[in-house]
Order: structure tokens, then sequence, then C-alpha cells
């Protein structure tokens, strides 16, 4: 009687603990949507303060132009004159995926925006810093459809000719 007991009661114990890790996954993906919703809004309401410290100290803003690839100090000067004018960008995603590392330290993402730009991709990394995440690496990209592929290689070539060439030397 007493095996079947402790038997049932570890059983218990086991699903209570998946509950909880599932109760746990779901809140920490809330929080991640939070953070990345908060960063975006931040942007668009030129809060500078609020928008670089949901970063990492040596985050990176990889931007739409093959030259902007930011560390953050030199993000934050190219940004700051946006928002002094009270004017960033702004970015709404409308479809988001998130990953989490085993130890779930880590995540992953990648997201689908409406911009001045009409849909754009983001992507990047986030970390769990002193129990909030902060966003270590964004990546924004630009969407061509397939079937305007040709006609954007076009109207690019010419740059990144000379832009490879460049990074040749």
């Amino acid at each position: 009687m007493k095996k079947i007991f402790l038997c049932s009661l570890l059983t218990a114990l086991m699903i209570s603990c998946k509950s909880n890790q599932k109760i746990n996954a779901t809140a920490e993906i809330q929080l991640v949507n939070i953070t990345l919703d908060s960063w975006h809004k931040a942007a668009a309401e030129a809060k500078f303060e609020l928008y670089f410290s949901l970063m990492t100290s040596d985050g990176v803003f990889i931007g739409t132009d093959p030259t902007e690839n930011w560390q953050n100090k030199a993000f934050q000067t190219f940004s700051k004159p946006y928002f002094d004018k009270g004017k960033a960008w702004n970015f709404s995603s409308f479809q988001r995926n998130i990953y989490f590392s085993d130890d779930a330290s880590v995540v992953w993402f990648d997201e689908l925006l409406t911009t001045q730009m009409k849909i754009c991709r983001g992507s990047g990394v986030l970390k769990k810093q002193n129990g909030s995440w902060k966003i270590a690496q964004y990546v924004l990209s630009m969407t061509i459809p397939n079937e305007n592929t040709d006609e954007v290689v076009k109207i690019k070539s010419t740059f990144d000719e000379a832009f490879i060439e460049k990074l040749k030397k």
C-alpha cells in the first residue's frame, strides 16, 4: 500500500512539474513579446533611454543597408538625432515566432513587421540578464516577393558591386 501511495505521489509531482514548466514557458514567451513590443513602441514614441535599456550593452543592430552593422554605442550615436527630433521609426509586429535554448537563457525569434518600408522581417537574439530579457542582436530585412527579385537585383547591382570591391581592399 505504501508503494502505491509513493508511486501516486511521485506521478502527481511529475505531472505538476510538467504543468509548471508549461506555465513558465508561456510566461517567458509573454515576457519576450512584451520586451520586443516595448522596444518597437519606444522607437515609435522616440523614447531613447527606454529603447536602449531594452538592449544588452554589447547589443548589435543590423539594418537593411549592407553598411549597417551597428554595435550598441555606435547605434546610439547614429539614432540619437532621430529620437531627439521626436520621430525615430515605427515598426509593429504582426507575426512572431519565438524559440528558447535548452536552458531558457537565450531566445531567438523572427517576426514580420509593418513599417514605412511596408512589410519587413526582423530577427534576432535575446538574453536573460538579471531576470529580464534584453535584445542582444536585431536584424532588419526588407522582404521582396520572389517574382520581383530580378527587378530589385538590377536596382541594387551597381551599389552592391562597388561595396563588395570596397570591402575587398
